[in-house]
């Protein structure tokens, strides 16, 4: 039993020390013989350890004594290497034994929200939303696929030509996808979304200026009415981020069933069921979609339902629960804007039951859902909710929607900054009422305020 990649090594470098070191790493470290020595190290000490017997020892025991070995084997090599490029090589090895390989230094920095990997030659990372092009290297295309195996094997899973698109998660909760030849035509491409350790609090939020103080009391008043509250956003928006944020505001005396395809929600709730899907097995059985577990949660006595991304059929069970004594449900969905989100509703519920009408499946959705919360990654990086939206009903065969609050672009900063103000519109929403009957009053100047940012 090979220990898992979340051990802290002895005498680890930090990870600023270990990426600065990879930046400006020797010029020998390049080399090809460096890499197979590096390899030719690696195989000669899991030939000469047992992994599974030191499984039973102490992590840090565990890393000191494979440190050592490796290090005899490296003494024991005829060539000349520094103590610098000794000590570089000794993390790396450690690297492919107990944890990713060439992505431990990225998977330990907490400014890095996203890993891509474009073949063996090409990784970039996104920091702050922004991307940028990293020196991590794997040695060949095997090497990566290695990688990505040992990955989805962590979770149950698997990936080969007969299976080259996987979905799974790292031990930390980082949710991944990964997609191999044939499909991939240059090489294998994995994606890592870093799962974040600290959970954003709603104040959080605020501070970062994704969203004004008076906004973030309005949705928590939303929540805690039980209004069906539906987050919008394209990829990389911070939809989950916003969607753990509002879940603070769940009472803890209630039921939560969380609904996903890799677990990402962070619930701090004490009364929390997960739930997530699976795939097929080797024959192509035994696959459990989201509207599968949708349908069963209905019989677990839920007082809230939480589905981290609703993108197929299960929409209509979603809308269908919503309006059978779930309220205070929460989703998220993919679309650019609040009256994008509704018509993607209205496309999802009819892949699922292809003989509903038009006006049926806009009559569910006027009467499922209250709010609809839109998030935006601008051009500069940040992340800002855009939108909160109200659905007010029907007008004729149309979904009306009323803008409460939004953000209003201005321009960039020389510095390349996005300049805007938020602004409420000045209307109250009519779902105002639902609060006052939960008990909940909002202060008067709430819905005329602007903040610049």
């Amino acid at each position: 039993m090979i220990p898992t990649m979340d051990q802290k090594p002895v005498q680890q470098l930090s990870w600023e020390q270990r990426l600065l070191k990879n930046a400006g790493r020797p010029k020998s470290s390049l080399k090809p013989e460096y890499q197979e020595l590096k390899f030719t190290l690696h195989r000669k000490l899991l030939d000469k350890i047992n992994l599974e017997a030191l499984a039973t020892i102490d992590n840090q025991r565990v890393r000191g004594e494979v440190r050592q070995a490796l290090i005899s084997l490296i003494d024991s090599e005829p060539t000349l290497l520094s103590a610098l490029e000794k000590q570089q090589i000794c993390d790396e090895v450690l690297d492919e034994v107990f944890g990713l390989g060439p992505l431990e230094p990225l998977l330990q920095d907490p400014t890095i929200s996203d890993i891509l990997v474009n073949g063996s030659k090409q990784v970039y990372v996104e920091r702050k939303g922004l991307l940028e092009l990293t020196s991590v290297t794997f040695r060949d295309d095997a090497h990566l696929l290695r990688i990505i195996d040992k990955i989805v094997s962590q979770v149950g899973r698997r990936v080969d030509e007969s299976n080259p698109m996987v979905d799974a998660r790292l031990l930390d909760g980082s949710r991944v996808n990964a997609i191999i030849p044939p499909l991939a035509l240059d090489g294998p491409l994995m994606s890592i979304r870093r799962f974040s350790q600290d959970k954003l609090m709603p104040a959080d939020l605020v501070e970062r200026k994704a969203m004004t103080r008076g906004m973030m009391e309005l949705l928590e008043a939303a929540v805690k009415a039980h209004l069906n509250i539906i987050i919008i956003g394209g990829t990389g928006a911070g939809k989950t981020t916003l969607l753990n944020g509002l879940s603070f505001f769940i009472n803890p005396k209630e039921r939560i069933i969380t609904i996903e395809d890799a677990a990402e929600l962070q619930l701090k709730q004490p009364h929390v069921a997960r739930l997530e899907t699976r795939p097929p097995n080797l024959e192509g059985h035994g696959a459990i979609r989201q509207r599968e577990l949708l349908i069963n949660s209905l019989r677990m006595r839920p007082d809230r339902i939480v589905v981290g991304e609703v993108r197929g059929p299960e929409a209509l069970d979603m809308l269908q629960a919503m309006n059978t004594g779930h309220d205070g449900s929460l989703t998220t969905i993919h679309a650019n804007t609040p009256r994008d989100g509704v018509s993607r509703l209205e496309v999802m519920v009819s892949l699922a039951n292809a003989s509903m009408q038009l006006i049926s499946i806009r009559q569910q959705i006027a009467s499922a859902v209250h709010v609809l919360v839109q998030a935006a990654r601008l051009s500069d990086g940040s992340r800002r909710v855009t939108n909160i939206t109200e659905v007010t009903g029907m007008e004729g065969e149309m979904i009306t929607l009323q803008d409460i609050f939004v953000f209003e672009k201005r321009g960039l900063s020389p510095e390349g900054r996005v300049l805007g103000r938020f602004a409420a519109t000045g209307i109250r929403p009519k779902f105002y009422e639902k609060l006052l009957a939960a008990g909940i009053r909002l202060r008067p100047d709430l819905f005329d305020e602007v903040m610049e940012v």
